[in-house]
């Protein structure tokens, strides 16, 4: 038998205790005067872009409403229009800094579908290279992201 070889990601316990949070991050965070502390790019009237906490690559971004929603039925008209640009404007703040080649971009409704705030409806925009991809994610089910948070949100922040 071969040693087993560990992957240490000691960041990774504040995604698994987030399952004892309470309340909707996508309400509170917005909430607080703490943009920097709390990922926050950009403000909008009616919606808003954050990084997300816990990426699949570095600078994925996620565009939420302020109201708590959880169906595209329920937004209006006014915020559909502002998430949508602010989806267009991610995309463009994203190729002008950091330079992917691709994007994944999608609404995840509903638990089954996958979403983990599945209460308070969000857009991700995750950034795409060629060569993202490696063998942790099928053999470890572990993705390395190879920026700080903080980094790419500093990278971002004031562009828009």
């Amino acid at each position: 038998m071969g040693l087993m070889e560990h992957l240490w990601a000691p960041w990774r316990i504040e995604y698994l205790q987030r399952a004892a949070e309470t309340g909707c991050i996508l309400c509170q965070k917005p909430g607080e005067d703490k943009d920097e502390a709390n990922l926050i790019v950009f403000r909008g009237q009616h919606t808003f872009i954050i990084l997300n906490a816990f990426p699949y690559n570095p600078g994925h971004l996620m565009v939420a409403p302020y109201r708590h929603i959880a169906d595209l039925q329920d937004f209006s008209v006014e915020e559909a229009g502002e998430l949508f640009d602010l989806v267009k404007r991610s995309l463009a703040l994203l190729r002008e800094v950091m330079k992917p080649v691709g994007f994944n971009i999608g609404l995840n409704l509903g638990k089954a579908a996958g979403a983990g705030i599945d209460k308070h409806l969000h857009t991700h925009i995750v950034p795409r290279w060629d060569g993202d991809t490696n063998f942790m994610p099928v053999l470890s089910d572990t993705k390395v992201v190879s920026e700080a948070l903080i980094g790419t949100y500093r990278k971002l922040k004031g562009k828009l």
